[in-house]
């Protein structure tokens, strides 16, 4: 009996110290939430949208891991801007570019529209028009 007491008095004060953080607080909240549809677009100079086939190789590719074309070409399709999309998942503040101090989300997104319809993939939140 004196071992559950010790035991549960350790759970709550693990509980009240360290508190397990919820996805509607702080920084690391995604863009898009899941089930919201969404239109794929990335810059205006180059607004076609890379879709990558796992969101390591998106994660990497942002990092500046990836240096020949034929590897990017193999592991993603190139969707057209205003390209529409549903949120099946979301990495909060997962993708990490090497060109500056910014994070982005990787989002899990379904295509709904164009000729890749029906087709699962990840693209970075800086690509996504909510």
């Amino acid at each position: 009996m004196r071992a559950r007491r010790t035991f549960v008095l350790v759970a709550v004060l693990v509980a009240v110290l360290f508190p397990i953080p919820s996805q509607s607080q702080g920084p690391d909240v995604c863009k898009a939430s899941v089930g919201q549809r969404v239109l794929l677009e990335s810059i205006d100079s180059d607004p076609d949208v890379f879709v990558w086939d796992s969101r390591f190789r998106l994660i990497e590719y942002a990092a500046g891991n990836y240096d020949k074309a034929n590897q990017v070409m193999a592991h993603t399709i190139l969707a057209k801007p205003g390209t529409h999309a549903i949120v099946a998942m979301c990495g909060a503040a997962s993708v990490k570019p090497a060109y500056g101090p910014e994070t982005y989300d990787a989002i899990g997104v379904k295509i709904t529209s164009g000729p890749f319809r029906n087709r699962w993939g990840w693209v970075s939140s800086e690509d996504v028009r909510v």
